[in-house]
């Protein structure tokens, strides 16, 4: 019997020590332009970091950060050359100073036991994790320019460190295609704590989840133009939030708890002007906290649609006061209850703009978006219960990933195989050039090592009569799922016939799944479409027929159903990402996101589409459309070309006819819309920003004060819609904000807000 539970004991001990299985498979990604020997997997055990709980590993895990000295850190402007995994096993990994983490660098701790990553008592820096340390008064990177980043899988203990000394447990100013992901904050709790969890305080964001804060000062201090942040929890912290400053954000699944205030966003102030533009919050909670939310907005508040609020399905327990002002004053009673929907801004219902504080009508959702009462959004799955055998290699399968070879047997075979086998996926890091389309059959799953590229190139993707996928998810009629998270779709070359990513699949039941999986149309080492080939040009409407670099970036066909889409990036690049100084380029790419799937079921989590030529995002003829903060922005070459060549309109897709709509419009009309509605029917956006910041390269059009006139319109609503709900849109560069049936009906003018216009609420029933 003692045998038999020694046994046992041994048993158990030898699963509970099973390694998360990105420690145990072969790592073998290439980066082409990194260098001979260029190293992308990196074990902080392997550089000599102890993670014992005693041990100073500062030196050890900055090792692993910067070796081989390549890496992109002081006076570096970008690059995607050079990328590295720092991957984190279980343990306690004492800091002594801040770990400044390169361009393009995943830190990736083991999920099923995550990492502490704990302070010393005389700790120094400014965040345990430093994302762009200030090296001058400035941040090294240009924080609208820190693109394919992520840390996920941590714990951050600042509790060494005295409470009354500032600590800071994360800086992380940020932009597009980054994330932090399943990390908990633990500070001291005491009255004369000064320790702030997270601290942003600039950028061009972008998407969190799975984040808690306990104790603290304030759990989160954060300042960016936009951002959703899902499924974050304050405990015990002071104020949980502190909005310093922003356009426009998204909270989607809240949990706020025993704290003083919730979210503060009466802190941005420049003399009587506010600073903090607006928020949504939805399906949320707050629970034994005396004041949920803080605003300053007033009845004569600047600018006048400043301070906006949008609230739905929030659960209240024991909160003294659900909305105050920072004057004392009850704007929303507290105490334990649900609020189904109130607001506080600029509304147009459909006219407008009203000036309005109160309830509202709570948005009808409809079933096929929901888990019980709330939308479903379901967090990134990482396979932590999979084992190294379970993925096959992408390497493994004979594809080089070296910017060069045809990948395209190599890559189809593996994906098949795993299919067939009910295996996943690994694509191990690097530029796979593919000469024709990959089909993705249901039941596939796919993993990328720190954002590895699929490019399409060649004769397949020339003809725009006859435009190709290159990476075709299921064909029409198909039925299952798919998940994809971690890597890029792209063109190499000119490919104006190239669609990146079309969608075919029906659900039948539970959606298929896109997290952190983006497309990238150039600017970067292998595309050919960099400074040499695709320098901007100003002051001419000529079309470089070597710059046409794609026919669309993401289609959902009519017999698509049933994808949930989180944290993805469709990008026609703007810049060199490897330039010295980001030298802009100019690239064209016909259409960004297009859904057209008739039965609809579609969640756009945290995502942007920018720089297409017709349009960025584009429903017509759907229906089920939950999106969360999509930020669009046009072309910065518009209008010299317009959007009327190179890219003629398809009226068998809908394309926008920009010579029959634009006909008697003054200004700009002709540039790409941000969002396109047409036709369709239970429509929820909370949170949108579309922008338009360049009149063929000079932003002087932008401002308020120099008329918002970058372009006429930028966002359209057409022919038969029932049930659409905007929440929070802002818009930038623009004179009309929402145009219908070719109709202006809301115009920046009326809705001033602090960079952006906003209007709060948007319906039509």
């Amino acid at each position: 019997m003692r045998f038999a539970v020694f046994l046992l004991t041994v048993i158990s001990l030898a699963v509970e020590a099973k390694a998360f299985w990105l420690e145990d498979i072969k790592h073998q990604g290439v980066a082409p332009f990194g260098g001979n020997g260029y190293t992308i997997w990196r074990n902080v055990k392997d550089f000599g970091a102890r993670g014992d709980g005693r041990t100073d590993d500062t030196q050890a895990i900055l090792r692993a950060m910067n070796e081989p000295g390549n890496r992109c850190l002081q006076g570096c402007a970008s690059t995607t050359e050079t990328p590295a995994v720092v991957y984190f096993p279980a343990g306690t990994y004492m800091i002594s100073s801040s770990i400044v983490t390169p361009y393009m660098t995943q830190m990736i701790g083991d999920p099923t036991n995550r990492p502490v990553l704990k302070a010393t008592a005389n700790f120094e820096g400014f965040g345990l994790i430093d994302g762009n340390p200030y090296y001058t008064e400035n941040p090294n990177w240009i924080t609208t320019n820190i693109f394919f980043r992520q840390v996920r899988n941590f714990v951050i203990d600042t509790t060494n460190i005295p409470p009354a000394k500032p600590a800071t447990g994360m800086h992380w100013p940020s932009s597009q295609a980054t994330s932090l992901i399943n990390i908990e904050f633990n500070m001291p709790s005491t009255d004369d704590v000064v320790h702030v969890g997270l601290f942003i305080e600039n950028g061009s964001g972008g998407f969190m989840s799975d984040l808690t804060f306990n104790g603290g000062a304030s759990g989160a201090s954060l300042g960016n133009q936009q951002y959703t942040m899902k499924n974050f929890t304050f405990n015990n912290c002071k104020t949980a939030i502190i909005q310093i400053w922003n356009w426009g954000w998204t909270w989607l699944g809240l949990s706020i708890n025993n704290c003083d205030i919730g979210i503060d966003m009466s802190a941005g102030h420049d003399g009587d002007a506010l600073l903090v533009g607006s928020l949504t919050v939805l399906d949320s909670s707050i629970t034994n906290t005396r004041r949920g939310i803080v605003t300053g907005r007033t009845a004569t508040s600047a600018p006048p649609a400043a301070g906006g609020i949008m609230l739905e399905n929030i659960n209240l327990a024991n909160v003294g006061v659900a909305v105050a002002h920072a004057n004392g004053e009850t704007i929303l009673a507290g105490g334990t209850r649900k609020v189904a929907a109130w607001g506080q801004g600029h509304r147009y219902t459909p006219d407008g703009p009203q000036v309005f504080r109160s309830d509202i009508t709570p948005n009808r959702r409809t079933g096929a978006l929901l888990a019980g009462d709330r939308y479903y959004t379901p967090s990134k799955p990482q396979y932590e219960t999979l084992s190294a055998s379970d993925f096959l290699s992408a390497r493994d399968a004979g594809a080089k990933g070296d910017g060069v070879t045809d990948d395209t047997a190599a890559i189809q075979s593996v994906i098949n195989r795993a299919a067939s086998s009910r295996k996943v996926v690994f694509l191990d890091h690097g530029l796979y050039v593919v000469k024709n389309t990959i089909n993705v059959p249901p039941g596939s799953r796919i993993v990328g090592e720190s954002y590895a590229v699929i490019m399409g190139n060649g004769a397949a993707f020339q003809n725009m009569n006859a435009p190709k996928a290159v990476f075709k998810v299921g064909s029409p009629g198909q039925q299952g799922r798919v998940e994809f998270s971690e890597f890029i779709v792209s063109t190499k070359g000119p490919a104006p016939g190239a669609i990146l990513v079309e969608y075919n699949l029906a659900s039948g039941g539970q959606p298929s799944g896109f997290w952190d999986f983006h497309t990238r149309i150039g600017g970067y080492s292998g595309s050919d479409f960099m400074i040499p080939q695709c320098a901007k040009v100003v002051g001419s409407a000529n079309i470089d027929p070597k710059c046409i670099a794609a026919y669309m970036g993401v289609h959902a066909t009519k017999q698509s159903s049933g994808l949930y889409m989180e944290n993805n990036w469709v990008w026609v690049a703007d810049h060199d990402i490897e330039d010295p100084v980001n030298a802009q380029i100019t690239i064209y790419g016909g259409r960004g996101i297009f859904i057209e799937s008739t039965q609809g079921g579609f969640s756009l989590v945290g995502g942007a589409s920018e720089h297409f030529h017709l349009y960025n995002y584009q429903f017509a003829n759907t229906k089920g459309i939950f999106a969360c903060m999509l930020q669009t922005e046009s072309p910065y070459y518009q209008p010299l070309p317009d959007a009327i060549e190179p890219f003629p309109a398809n009226p068998a897709i809908r394309d926008p006819d920009f010579v029959a709509s634009c006909n008697g419009v003054q200004g700009n009309c002709a540039n790409a819309w941000g969002v396109r509605i047409m036709d369709s029917s239970d429509i929820y956006i909370y949170g949108a920003g579309t922008y338009s910041f360049f009149n063929n390269y000079d932003t002087y059009c932008n401002p308020m004060e120099n008329g918002a006139n970058c372009q006429s319109r930028l966002n359209s609503i057409e022919g038969n819609i029932r049930n659409l709900n905007i929440m929070d849109l802002s818009t930038i560069g623009t004179t009309a904000m929402i145009t219908r049936d070719g109709r202006d009906i809301a115009r920046w003018q009326d809705n001033r807000n602090t960079y952006a216009a906003n209007i709060i609420l948007f319906r039509i029933p």
